[in-house]
């Protein structure tokens, strides 16, 4: 549910900006930009809850958040990470289906709201930006599959080894090697598909073996040569 707190670097919001929504023409671009409502959110928002009913997604201009599931335990299952120039929230809309995922702010972010008029209508009118929307949609349906996949045959070792791999693709390293991501135990759990405990366990044998090593939340990656081994990739 949408819950802006101060409206803030606007300028930093215009649309074009998002690699998305690069064949826009002006008069597209004008139109989408008057439509929008850009907003901050403060660390542990919630933008939207599954099983509610959503009437427009957000492109995320600064921060990062988290996609997942619920289970009939109440235990979450991340389904992906939202960072900068990212879409959510697309799919329900297009669909018309009540969201299928919740999306929660991990560190201070900035949003952009666009309401499900303006996307149908860059649907409609231009057949370039559709193409990209369906290679997205492509895109995330592949990595579904080889997340269930993975589930199937893959150890929990395995998956941990390629989740840490994915995380330095996707958010990168400092000079000092250390993920760009802040991640709880449980949140590397939830993520693996997995318990705390054995996340806990893992990462332990991994800084033993010397993979990596471990200050509080951050993790430093030593050696991405044997994670990829390890990974099978």
């Amino acid at each position: 549910m949408r819950q802006t707190a101060i409206q803030h670097n606007i300028e930093d919001c215009n649309i074009i900006n998002a690699p998305l929504f690069k064949h826009l023409t002006g008069e597209e671009a004008d139109r989408v930009n008057a439509e929008k409502s850009p907003g901050f959110y403060k660390k542990g928002t919630y933008i939207y809850h599954e099983g509610n009913r959503i009437n427009g997604c957000y492109i995320v201009f600064k921060g990062i958040l988290k996609i997942y599931k619920t289970g009939i335990d109440g235990k979450e299952q991340i389904i992906r990470f939202a960072k900068p120039y990212e879409i959510i929230g697309f799919r329900s809309v297009l669909s018309g289906e009540l969201a299928c995922t919740t999306a929660k702010v991990m560190e201070d972010s900035t949003l952009c709201y666009l309401p499900q008029d303006s996307l149908y209508y860059l649907v409609k009118n231009n057949g370039a930006f559709s193409l990209e929307l369906m290679q997205l949609i492509c895109r995330e349906l592949g990595e579904a599959n080889e997340y269930i996949t993975d589930i199937a045959q893959k150890t929990v070792r395995e998956r941990l080894a390629e989740i840490l791999i994915h995380l330095k693709e996707n958010f990168g390293l400092d000079n000092e090697n250390v993920l760009q991501i802040s991640l709880t135990r449980e949140e590397l759990a939830n993520i693996v598909g997995t318990a705390t405990e054995s996340v806990i366990r893992l990462l332990s044998e991994f800084k033993s073996d010397h993979y990596i090593d471990i200050d509080g939340r951050k993790i430093k990656i030593l050696n991405f040569t044997a994670l990829q081994k390890l990974a099978n990739l």
